[in-house]
């Protein structure tokens, strides 16, 4: 819509660059263009405003196909105004020279021609066509038709519009059908589930298999290897018996061989000892029988000097010495007690003694 401003009776008007304004002022053309910014007066001007720019034309109606279900089909064509003169003069596209608003509705009306044309060519496409190849096929054939059918359409360049592209977004069967359709459809997808679901089961399951059957293998070669671990620990064992029964055996015969060094080394110190001590014991023993006849000879001399002597001496003296002697050798005797009668005795004994000694 136009930018209108209002000043003291005059208008002013101020264009887009995407907007064909054309101003008639007593039926002569004073501006046509573009992006037009003029001043006017509304009571003697005639302006209308064509958009020049590419615009899209959303559309939905129904078609019945050959097997006669009825289909949606969604497009979109995008056109421009080529001839913003010609589309001026066949459409009314005239704004209040006031307010800049359409006076009618000129948009509504290319619609309206664009969609009744299209909808007219995919109608007579899909009336040959079966639900199945419609939904399969049916998006590029409708959509070559109804470009086909716009360009070849005389009322279209008449009217100064230009057809730009055309695009079939869907084709749609009514919900209960396409339910219907969807049902196959889904049950080959379930089956097809299912069967990679038993697939990835089996696989799982073989993939167990191999796994126990792995872990199995595993379990007798580690049984096996224990196996040659106690085999290898008891010939260990059994070497390391025997090597310990070699080292005793040697221990023992070194052991013998010094015990019978050394009983050997005593037995000859022994012998050496003994036969020492027997030297010296007969040495002694013959030291000792010398002495014995040393001292036999002089206590054999020393008697037969004693008795040589006491030969020549007279009774009284000997008996003088036996009581000396014998006092000697009798017990010490520290008080003496003599009797009267013992005394008596004792006189009468040397009284007598001394009358036969001829002295």
């Amino acid at each position: 819509m136009a930018d209108i401003t209002r000043r003291l009776g005059w208008r002013h008007l101020r264009g887009a660059p995407t907007a064909h304004v054309r101003h008639h002022m007593s039926g002569r053309l004073v501006h046509d263009g573009p992006g037009l910014s003029f001043w006017y007066r509304s009571l003697t001007a005639a302006l209308s405003e064509v958009p020049v720019d590419d615009r899209e034309l959303a559309m939905t109606f129904h078609a019945r196909t050959s097997d006669f279900q009825d289909v949606a089909v969604q497009a979109t064509v995008t056109y421009r105004i080529s001839d913003p003169a010609l589309a001026a003069s066949r459409i009314d596209f005239s704004i209040d020279p006031d307010s800049g608003a359409w006076r009618g509705t000129p948009l509504e009306q290319l619609g309206s021609l664009l969609t009744e044309t299209a909808q007219q060519h995919a109608l007579d496409v899909l009336a040959r066509t079966s639900l199945a190849s419609a939904l399969v096929d049916g998006v590029a054939a409708v959509r070559e038709r109804i470009a086909d059918g716009l360009a070849a359409e005389p009322r279209l360049p008449a009217t100064g519009i230009e057809v730009v592209a055309v695009r079939v977004v869907a084709l749609r069967p009514e919900p209960e059908v396409e339910r219907a359709l969807r049902t196959p459809a889904r049950e080959q997808i379930q089956q097809d589930a299912d069967k990679a679901t038993y697939e990835r089961r089996a696989v799982a399951v073989e993939r167990e298999r191999a796994i126990a059957e792995n872990e199995l293998a595993s379990q007798i070669e580690l049984a096996r290897r224990e196996e040659q671990l106690v085999d290898q620990r008891g010939t260990n064992a059994r070497r390391e018996a025997e090597e310990l029964a070699a080292a005793d055996a040697v221990r023992a015969g070194a052991e013998a061989d010094r015990t019978v060094r050394l009983a050997e080394a005593e037995a000859t110190r022994s012998l050496r000892l003994a036969e020492a001590e027997a030297t010296r014991k007969v040495r002694l023993a013959g030291a000792e029988a010398q002495a014995a006849r040393e001292v036999g000879a002089a206590r054999a001399e020393a008697q037969a000097a004693w008795l040589r002597v006491h030969g020549d001496v007279d009774v009284v003296t000997l008996h003088a010495l036996t009581g000396t002697r014998l006092a000697e050798n009798l017990p010490r005797i520290e008080n003496l007690t003599v009797s009267p009668d013992v005394l008596t005795g004792l006189l009468a004994k040397l009284g007598n003694g001394a009358a036969g000694d001829p002295a």
